[in-house]
């Protein structure tokens, strides 16, 4: 069942605190205007509502504007699998343009608050601001390159080393989104996590201990904090 309320207050994007990050990166002037005109719907989401389930008609594309949201499928078995998890600034809804419905559910990890922009709307606008293609270009591969880098991850690395990338990773995003500190907050249990990495939940727990006792890591419940960043970095590779 899915969970949603449009709020009807609209925040200009060139006022959107995930703006750098999200579609409009080099728009400019009038540009702002089109992409402002394009999103039709602000949607505000709490822990564990859906923003789409699997099979749902694809109604266009979703900025994370707050918060968090998981993607997941069922496998041939009937199991979960986790296929990604995506912060403010970052796009969900990308896969379901190829067969006009979503292929998984976005499942919303905490408060959260998305923008949807219909892709019809989407496709108009780029063609009076060519910039608008090159950045939904650009968000393309850069979902590409994630997906790569978890095959890879997945293919090759161990549970130790799939962990300390795991980490690095997010670190990575949330120092584009401002963090100033080496602190993650976890937003998804340990089991999304062992889902995620293709990990039992104790193996999870075990690596996270084994990496405290190294020195690496600080764990306090859900927060993370990175002491050797270089050594986690090194373990990593």
């Amino acid at each position: 069942m899915t969970g949603l309320s449009d709020l009807k207050i609209k925040t200009a994007c060139e006022n959107c605190h995930v703006r750098k990050l999200c579609l409009p990166t080099s728009l400019e002037g009038e540009e702002i205007q089109l992409m402002n005109d394009v999103v039709s719907d602000r949607i505000q989401l709490e822990k564990g509502d859906y923003l789409y389930n699997s099979g749902d008609s694809f109604k266009g594309i979703y900025a994370i504007k707050g918060g968090s949201l998981k993607t997941s499928g069922v496998t041939a078995e009937g199991d979960e699998q986790i296929t990604g998890f995506h912060l403010d600034g970052e796009i969900v809804g990308l896969d379901a343009i190829d067969d006009d419905q979503h292929p998984c559910d976005a499942i919303a990890l905490a408060s959260t608050e998305v923008c949807l922009l219909p892709f019809d709307r989407l496709c108009d606008a780029s063609g009076k601001a060519p910039n608008l293609l090159k950045d939904l270009t650009r968000v393309m591969s850069r979902e590409i390159r994630r997906e790569e880098h978890v095959l890879m991850l997945l293919g090759t690395a161990t549970a130790e080393q799939r962990i300390a990338r795991f980490l690095l990773n997010l670190y990575e995003r949330l120092q584009k989104r401002g963090a100033q500190h080496n602190q993650i907050s976890l937003q998804m249990s340990r089991q999304d996590i062992g889902n995620y990495l293709g990990l039992a939940f104790e193996t999870v727990s075990r690596q996270f201990r084994s990496l405290q006792d190294l020195g690496l890591i600080k764990v306090e419940r859900r927060n993370i904090e990175i002491i050797e960043m270089n050594k986690l970095s090194a373990l990593s590779e």
